[in-house]
């Protein structure tokens, strides 16, 4: 099954939730890390029931916080 993971063609083994590919594409604190699946954010509850078909479109968003206001 191919689909895009931030913006790059992957191919994966089958078909599985957002919260596998998670762990299948080793994302860093993925309790710290926001999905949108074709356009749309998911929620977090949704990670575990939302399954991947061919052709979808994956972005991991993280968030930044930080800085200096002067």
């Amino acid at each position: 099954m191919n689909v895009t993971v931030n913006g790059e063609q992957t191919e994966l083994s089958g078909a599985m939730t957002v919260s596998e590919l998670l762990t299948d594409q080793d994302v860093k604190m993925p309790d710290m890390v926001s999905v949108e699946l074709n356009g749309e954010i998911l929620k977090r509850s949704e990670f575990d029931s939302s399954t991947l078909t061919d052709g979808d479109s994956i972005e991991f968003l993280y968030f930044m916080g930080g800085g200096q206001w002067l």
